[in-house]
């Protein structure tokens, strides 16, 4: 136990530091997703997110919008494991041909509207996967995607960029936007 201890005060402090304007971005994205879901969704917007194949690369950064630096939970944001209660469809990776129904069930499932949100390049093109004989490639070559958000992966504050063009195109039949 000593010797742990003596290792973590011989390391120091390991993670990076925040940027400075950071925080004053996210505040201001924040802000503006939060007047879009009360507008919209009465003040809670319930996510599913879906993990179509990819790298998980993506997914560290929808799980960093939880922490406490980004707290997406106080612009009204909250995540769920049933597509039945789900307002958004925030879906990562290339469609994997195994991934392919139960995508296409959980769209099924989610009462409208249906947004659908792609993230990642993989998520958009297929990325560096593209198609092959295990990928479909993009998520909308299984379903209509509502916004497309590029990146490998995409940074938090992108991926709520993203949902609030999402929310705030609703109803509008955005169509897909950005993806090749």
């Amino acid at each position: 136990m000593i010797r742990i201890l003596y290792q973590i005060f011989r390391t120091g402090v390991v993670s990076e530091d925040i940027p400075r304007n950071a925080g004053t971005r996210i505040e201001e994205i924040g802000e503006r997703l939060e007047e879009a879901i009360t507008r919209h969704f009465r003040k809670s917007l319930t996510i599913r997110q879906v993990d179509a194949g990819s790298c998980n690369g993506c997914e560290l950064e929808i799980h960093a919008l939880n922490n406490p630096f980004y707290n997406c939970e106080r612009y009204g944001i909250h995540f769920t494991a049933s597509p039945r209660f789900a307002d958004l469809l925030l879906v990562t990776g290339p469609v994997t041909r195994n991934m392919e129904i139960a995508l296409r069930r959980t769209y099924n499932a989610t009462p409208p509207p249906k947004l659908v949100v792609a993230v990642g390049d993989c998520g958009c093109n297929g990325g560096i996967f593209g198609k092959s004989y295990a990928s479909l490639g993009g998520v909308d070559q299984v379903i209509p995607v509502s916004v497309a958000i590029h990146g490998c992966p995409p940074a938090p504050a992108e991926i709520l960029q993203g949902i609030m063009r999402a929310v705030e195109g609703k109803g509008k039949g955005t169509g897909t936007e950005g993806c090749d």
